[in-house]
């Protein structure tokens, strides 16, 4: 096995010589090891099964789900051929498309995710890749007035929130779903639980700094997102090709998918891996949730009337429930 970091790059490593479906213990730990030292790690042209994928995930921890096609604008039918590719205006190309924008995974849900693959099964000729952003160099490199100031601080975080914002799509609250009327507090400067280092906890699905305005809030959350993407050594992008795995750590980086021409077919195969203890921030049924509800309605309500410029124009899909 040969584990490379990617060339003027401050994070992230490519490995080969390796099968992931007969990974011994051995070989596992060194794989571990070098994912919490680079943040992530591309596996060219892998080929996993389904079952490799789920195998591999649940070393990691309990999957949130796994070998999916659901990030897919396509499906695959029970006989192995692919469906019909999907119209741009359903509820799951609003959300695919919503992720074109920087984000870390679940941070909407009470458990955010730990870790998340993606392996590439057909890929279109232009577009369609994943870029990566290191929040852990973009932390360090903030002066020393910028970490006082956000030290203490914390962000609400829901997808409706984020679809709202980004593309303008007002999806139907359905609490079985990831549309489901919550919005969760957790802090903007991130220990990482397994190496100590600090990070930014941003994206997409953040809105909402107690104790800032409004105004205040969303331009310190763009001002932090716009420094960590301004040096190009944060920043990574994978053009995949088909059998690539692409492996992240949800708790030190950013991520977005790349757009590419939604008639052509785009077919990833995705599992992610659920947050242990410290990616908890409260349930539902907490005391604590009620203001991250009136967070979230006070935010949706402004953004009905400020998003008719959005891809889906303050609209909710007519056909079409959540992904997940």
């Amino acid at each position: 096995m040969k584990i490379t970091p990617v060339e003027n790059k401050v994070f992230g490593a490519v490995v080969t010589d390796v099968t992931l479906g007969s990974l011994g213990d051995h070989e596992f730990a060194t794989i571990e090891a070098a994912f919490l030292e680079f943040g992530f790690l591309v596996f060219p042209e892998q080929f996993p099964s389904n079952e490799d994928s789920i195998a591999f995930g649940k070393r990691f921890g309990k999957l949130e789900f796994g070998a999916t096609s659901l990030l897919s604008n396509q499906d695959i039918n029970g006989d192995g051929s692919a469906g019909e590719i999907l119209d741009i205006n359903s509820q799951r190309m609003r959300m695919i498309i919503g992720n074109e924008a920087w984000h870390t995974d679940s941070t909407y849900k009470p458990f955010s995710s730990k870790c998340a693959m993606l392996s590439a099964v057909v890929i279109p000729e232009e577009g369609g890749g994943t870029a990566l952003a290191d929040t852990r160099s973009g932390y360090a490199a903030l002066d020393p007035a910028t970490k006082d100031r956000i030290a203490n601080l914390s962000a609400y975080h829901s997808n409706q929130y984020s679809q709202a914002n980004d593309v303008g799509d007002f999806p139907i609250e359905q609490a079985d779903t990831i549309y489901h009327g919550e919005a969760y507090l957790r802090p903007l400067v991130k220990t990482h639980p397994q190496t100590g280092v600090k990070n930014l906890l941003i994206g997409r699905h953040a809105f909402g700094i107690p104790g800032l305005t409004r105004e205040e809030s969303r331009e310190l959350l763009q001002s932090l997102m716009d420094f960590v993407i301004s040096d190009e050594a944060r920043v990574y992008e994978h053009n995949y090709r088909p059998g690539d795995l692409l492996f992240w750590d949800n708790r030190a980086l950013l991520h977005r998918a790349l757009p590419y021409d939604y008639t052509k077919p785009r077919i990833v195969i995705g599992t992610r891996v659920a947050g242990e203890e410290t990616e908890f921030a409260y349930n539902p049924s907490d005391r604590e949730a009620e203001a991250g509800r009136q967070a979230l309605a006070d935010e949706l309500a402004l953004l009905h009337e400020e998003t008719n410029d959005r891809l889906y124009k303050a609209t909710t899909a007519s056909s079409g429930k959540a992904a997940f």
